[in-house]
C-alpha cells in the first residue's frame, strides 16, 4: 500500500485527525514504524529488577530483534545482541544466572558478562583452541547503547539517538523530586496483561484523563476528573497529572513510607507520563510504577508492570493490597483499547478527531509519531 497520509495529523489539535488505520493494523506499517518510532529512540525494553544479581540474564525479543539484558560481574546492567559471533547462533534463551562464562550451545564459544570472547575451543582443529585469523579481540559480543531511569532499562539499538540525559532532559527536570532510590516490591509487584491492541493504543489511553468518569468510576469517585491535569511536552512526552492523591491504607491504618525530601506539593497530587515512545510512568508521594509496553504484532501488545517503593521492606500485605488496586485500574482499560483495536477495522473511519481540551496530550503523541515517520521518509530522498 501507498504511505500513508500524515499531514492531518499534524495539523493543531483542533483540527488534526488521529493516525490512519494501517498505523494499527497493517504489517508494513507496523515495520516502518518498529524502525523510525522504535529502533532510533530510546525505547524501554525491561527492568534492573529483572536481573537483580551479577550474572543474571534475561533473553528479549524485541520487535524481532533477539536481545539479552544482563547484569555483568561488576554489578553494571548491559544489553547485547543474543547473538553468537561465530554462526549466529542464540546465546540464552530462558532467564537463568550465567554461573561461569556465556556459552554457545552449537560450538561452546565462550563470552564473559562484559561481553569479551574468552574461549574458541577447536577452532583450529581438533585441540587447538587460537588460530591467526580468528581474532577474539574484535568478535566479541555486539552491546546495544542502553541507560537505566527509574530502574527501566532503555535502548537505543541504531546507537545514533542523542544521550539519554539529553533526549530525556525534560522528565528529567519535571521529576528532579523524584531522583531517589527506587526499591522494587518483589514478585508480587509486578504483572502483564496481554491485550489484544496495537502498542500505540495503550499509550494514547494513558495520556489522558478524558476517559475517567465512564472508565475508572471507583478512582474517579475520589480523585475526579476535575482535579486531573493535561501534560504536554511536544515532542518529547505527555500524560496527566492528578492534584487529590489518596493514599493506600492498611487495616491498621498504615501507609507506605514516603520518598524523602519530597516538597508539599507532592502531599497530595500524582503524575503519569508517557515517555515516547512505549514506556508509561507513575509517581506518588510513596510509590511508583513503570509500565512497559512490549508489541507483539500490529494487533497484541503485552504491558509489563512494575511497582516500586521508596524503602525495601515495605509491608507485604500493603503491597499486595497496592498491586491489586492498580491492576484492577489497568484491566478496566483492556475493554477500551481493545474496542478501539477492533474498530480500527473499520474501512471508513478517517483516524478521528480530538477535543482540544482533554485530548491535547494524546494529540501530542499522534503528532511525535507523524513527525517521526515523516522524517524517516523523507530521509532516502535527502540522501539521493
Amino acid at each position: 500500500m501507498p504511505p500513508t497520509d500524515l499531514s492531518p495529523v499534524r495539523r493543531p489539535v483542533a483540527r488534526a485527525q488521529g493516525l490512519p488505520n494501517a498505523h494499527y493494523t497493517d504489517p508494513a506499517t507496523y515495520a516502518e514504524e518498529a524502525e523510525a518510532l522504535m529502533f532510533t529512540t530510546w525505547a524501554g525494553l525491561g527492568v534492573a529488577a529483572d536481573v537483580p544479581e551479577p550474572g543474571d540474564a534475561k533473553p528479549v525479543d524485541f520487535l524481532g530483534q533477539p536481545l539479552l539484558l544482563l547484569r555483568d560481574r561488576q554489578g553494571a546492567v548491559r544489553v547485547f545482541q543474543n547473538t553468537c559471533r561465530h554462526r549466529g547462533m542464540i546465546l540464552v534463551d530462558t532467564p537463568r544466572r550465567i554461573e561461569g562464562a556465556i556459552r554457545c550451545p552449537y560450538h561452546s564459544w565462550c563470552y564473559a558478562t562484559d561481553g569479551r570472547l574468552v574461549a574458541t575451543p577447536h577452532v583450529g582443529g581438533p585441540g587447538q583452541n587460537l588460530h591467526p585469523e580468528v581474532d577474539r579481540a574484535t568478535l566479541g559480543l555486539i552491546e546495544i547503547r542502553s541507560h537505566v531511569w527509574r530502574d527501566v532499562v532503555f535502548v537505543n539499538l541504531s546507537g545514533d539517538a542523542p544521550p539519554f540525559d539529553e533526549a530525556m532532559a525534560g522528565a528529567i527536570a519535571r521529576w528532579a523530586d523524584f531522583d531517589r532510590p527506587l526499591y522494587h516490591g518483589g514478585a508480587d509487584s509486578r504483572f502483564a496483561l496481554d491485550v489484544a491492541c496495537n502498542w500505540k493504543l495503550a499509550v494514547e489511553n494513558y495520556c489522558e484523563s478524558y476517559h475517567l468518569p465512564w472508565v475508572h468510576p471507583g478512582l474517579n469517585s475520589y480523585s475526579r476528573l476535575e482535579d486531573h491535569y493535561n501534560i504536554e511536552a511536544p515532542g518529547l512526552f505527555s500524560g496527566q497529572g492528578t492534584r487529590i492523591y489518596r493514599q493506600i491504607t492498611g487495616e491498621d491504618g498504615a501507609v507506605f513510607p514516603d520518598f524523602p525530601g519530597l516538597g508539599p506539593a507532592w502531599d497530595q497530587a500524582a503524575e503519569y507520563l508517557a515517555l515516547y515512545p512505549n514506556v508509561l510512568l507513575g509517581a506518588h508521594r510513596d510509590h511508583a510504577f513503570a509500565i512497559l509496553l512490549m508489541p507483539q504484532g500490529p494487533e497484541h501488545t503485552q504491558e509489563q508492570i512494575h511497582l516500586y517503593y521508596a524503602t525495601p521492606d515495605t509491608d507485604a500485605a500493603l503491597r499486595a493490597k497496592n498491586t491489586a488496586q492498580w491492576k484492577t485500574v489497568f484491566a478496566e482499560d483492556v475493554f477500551v483499547v481493545e474496542g478501539m483495536q477492533r474498530g480500527r477495522h473499520g474501512a471508513r473511519f478517517d483516524g478521528g478527531r480530538f477535543s482540544p481540551a482533554m485530548d491535547g496530550p494524546t494529540h501530542c503523541f499522534h503528532d511525535w509519531v507523524a513527525a517521526r515517520l515523516e522524517a524517516r521518509r523523507a530521509a532516502p530522498r535527502a540522501a539521493e
